[in-house]
């Protein structure tokens, strides 16, 4: 049987990306929504919530890809120990015949029997032919059921494999299904932000079922999962002087939280920023969320940490999706200060 370990193509498979991946069939597979705001805003957030299910999923298919894995490779060793055995048996098999050729002359057993020219002999022929058979029996039979053995270790082997392979398949068409979705729902979403904008007036709010807010402190980041992008004060063809802000490179329809409970104070949907969103806080500081694709709150609303806020995208002067974070000490642009010492002096590194 070829070597089931072998096979690179699968193993990187199991430990790259198959997977593993389960999203909950009702909100991968529901209705799009009623194509209002809120059907696509929520379309988008309950995806979202699908792929960090998925997500989870994965990490658990990959643990169980590479156990699967081990177990397969303790059959191929069991196989390779099985294939010594079936081999040492078959030696012994000829030695025995080798043995009795020798012995007899060329002659079988019986032949040398009926040759016998007296009783003793003749017992002693009978004994020797019963050893010599129940030696063959004996080898013959263990070889047998060795050669049984490995032909059911090889097919569990194979069926170990193959078990591996539909699962990652259907995890991987789970996971394709679900992007895509969410590719689409994204678009179509900075689509109607683009408009709002371009219009210079905003949609109104949409309103979430969001879960409650996972914080343990007054403060916490913007977003939840992110990667920094331009940091405060850097130079860049697309701002007059410096970044007033820090970008956080996330999706288009991640959820922005607030990093603090305040209250609205400003919702634009038109400029350079975009869709934007500034919240004053109780110790007097402010902080916006500038390039959304939604807004979740109105102008005069109260908000909590964590609080869902907007959905992040890519409108105004934006080169890509993010989410422009400022902290200030007014409400207007240009006084800013630099938001990630700002966040850590309130215990919120970001990094």
């Amino acid at each position: 049987m070829r070597s089931l370990l072998r096979r690179p193509r699968l193993v990187a498979v199991l430990l790259c990306g198959a997977a593993v991946l389960v999203a909950r069939p009702t909100a991968a597979d529901g209705d799009p929504g009623d194509g209002s705001d809120s059907g696509l805003s929520t379309q988008v957030a309950r995806l979202y919530d699908d792929a960090a299910a998925a997500t989870q999923r994965y990490e658990a298919g990959r643990r169980e890809a590479e156990a699967k894995q081990g177990e397969v490779r303790r059959l191929e060793g069991l196989l390779v120990r099985e294939r010594r055995e079936i081999a040492v048996l078959r030696e012994e098999l000829g030695r025995i015949a080798r043995a009795q050729y020798r012995g007899g002359g060329g002659l079988p057993v019986a032949a040398q029997m009926l040759l016998a020219g007296d009783p003793d002999r003749l017992m002693r022929g009978q004994h020797m032919l019963s050893q010599a058979n129940l030696a063959v029996d004996n080898a013959m039979d263990k070889s047998r059921r060795a050669e049984e053995r490995l032909a059911g270790d090889e097919a569990k082997a194979v069926e170990a494999w193959r078990t591996v392979e539909r699962r990652t398949a259907e995890l991987a068409a789970l996971k394709k299904d679900i992007e895509d979705k969410l590719e689409q729902a994204r678009w179509q979403l900075q689509g109607r932000a683009d408009a709002s904008v371009a219009a210079g007036a905003c949609r109104g709010a949409v309103r979430l079922d969001q879960p409650p807010p996972r914080v343990t402190g007054e403060w916490v980041a913007p977003v939840e999962t992110y990667t920094l992008s331009a940091g405060f004060g850097s130079g860049g063809e697309r701002w007059a002087n410096r970044h007033t802000g820090q970008d956080f490179a996330v999706p288009i329809g991640t959820p922005v939280r607030a990093v603090g409970a305040g209250r609205v104070v400003r919702v634009s949907c038109g400029g350079a920023f975009g869709i934007e969103i500034v919240l004053r806080h109780s110790d007097g500081y402010y902080t916006q969320y500038a390039h959304l694709a939604a807004v979740m709150v109105d102008q005069g609303e109260s908000v909590t940490a964590g609080q869902w806020i907007g959905q992040s995208g890519t409108s105004g002067n934006s080169t890509g999706p993010h989410l422009h974070f400022e902290a200030r000490v007014t409400p207007q642009l240009g006084s800013g200060v630099d938001p990630v010492p700002w966040l850590a002096a309130r215990g919120v590194p970001v990094a």
